[in-house]
């Protein structure tokens, strides 16, 4: 292990801390509100920030879709640009707030904003960002990543840049009360992804990331379980920390990462707007008994310590059947059976635009190619 390692976002959290933001961004700012499709004025989030800029100048912009697109979101470059907006508050989950660190970045561009996620721009400046968490998921608040789709040509990228990490980041556990059951689902599944993403690698003797990532694993696993009791703040509270926590940076510091279920599953959504989770829950299972003799140490130590079994020769194996079975659990899906009677089309579209994006060499030892992901994929239909 050899790293540096600051997380540099102001974190306000719990009941009652949207008002905080009153205090967390200047006053003689002008601040440029994003959201998405309205929620946040039905479950009372919307009048709390309403309450709390009340001695700002501010202005906002709705609208923002799962899965943001750029077509979307350049309207609000244009406005943060017309209006020298001083500072963005984005209020909503991942979506909305990897589209506003988009929007941060671009309004400090004076190119197609475009040329960030293809990397013909490198951001260094940004307007700055907070945000209020309303789907505990992406873990988006406090980290410096995004993942933007162009509508256009169904091409979605992400692109990572320390200028647009939120400056602070609300979680009020109260703001999940009236979020709807799918999109909860999709939160623990993403979460648990993350963290795998980070720790089902190889093993380096990294004690602190492996034990907290097992920590994080097994609080999935007994909310996941407990979903049917999940109208309490406590049980809210321990969701969205989790969340935040798998993708903060801290589990995945000084230790190698793999991200191929990301990159495959980004393609499913980008083609057939699948749920980002979904997308996720269908492509790791395949992609790790494809992988199994390169991550079977790590999927041992899983099984051991995440799902408590005992050793014997087919441990690996026998861990990502627990890994399936808790995807059922939530009626996450685990085969792709969802998009379209023709499969082979189907896998021949999604293989053809990894290529275009360059997504040739995946995972933690990049062995992931091609033809490699077109027999995931395979493996994938029920």
């Amino acid at each position: 292990m050899k790293f540096s390692y600051v997380n540099p976002t102001l974190i306000h959290f719990g009941q009652g801390q949207i008002e905080a933001i009153a205090t967390s961004i200047p006053q003689d700012q002008k601040v440029l509100v994003i959201y998405g499709g309205g929620s946040i004025k039905h479950n009372g989030v919307y009048d709390q920030v309403v309450a709390a800029l009340s001695n700002h100048t501010w202005l906002e912009f709705s609208g923002v879709e799962p899965n943001p697109t750029v077509e979307t979101l350049d309207k609000a470059v244009t406005i943060a640009k017309e209006e020298n907006v001083d500072y963005i508050l984005a209020v909503g989950g991942g979506s909305v707030i990897d589209g506003s660190k988009y929007v941060a970045a671009a309004t400090k561009y004076d190119g197609n904003g475009w040329d960030i996620l293809i990397g013909k721009h490198t951001v260094t400046e940004a307007v700055p960002l907070g945000a209020i968490l309303t789907l505990p998921a992406t873990g988006s608040e406090s980290n410096s990543g995004a993942v933007i789709t162009q509508k256009s040509t169904q091409t979605k990228l992400p692109f990572m840049a320390s200028a647009v990490q939120p400056k602070f980041a609300v979680l009020d556990p109260d703001s999940m009360k009236t979020l709807p059951e799918r999109q909860l689902i999709n939160g623990i599944v993403d979460a648990w992804v993350h963290t795998c993403e980070q720790y089902l690698t190889m093993p380096t003797g990294a004690m602190i990331q492996d034990g907290y990532a097992e920590t994080l694993l097994r609080n999935l696993l007994t909310l996941g379980a407990q979903y049917d009791d999940r109208d309490n703040n406590e049980w809210r509270s321990n969701l969205m920390w989790t969340a935040n926590q798998a993708l903060n940076g801290l589990i995945g510091t000084g230790v190698p990462h793999d991200w191929a279920t990301h990159m495959i599953g980004h393609e499913l959504t980008a083609l057939y707007n699948v749920d980002h989770a979904r997308s996720l829950s269908i492509v790791q299972p395949s992609l790790l008994r494809n992988q199994i003799e390169a991550k079977r140490a790590k999927l041992e130590q899983m099984g051991k310590n995440v799902f408590g079994l005992v050793y014997t020769d087919d441990l690996a194996e026998r861990t990502i059947i627990e890994i399936e079975n808790f995807y059922h659990s939530l009626n996450s899906p685990t085969e792709l059976t969802e998009h379209g009677n023709d499969k082979a089309s189907t896998i021949d579209a999604i293989i053809k635009q990894l290529e275009a994006h360059g997504m040739v060499a995946l995972g933690e030892h990049q062995a992931i190619t091609p033809d490699v992901s077109r027999k995931i994929l395979e493996d994938a239909v029920k």
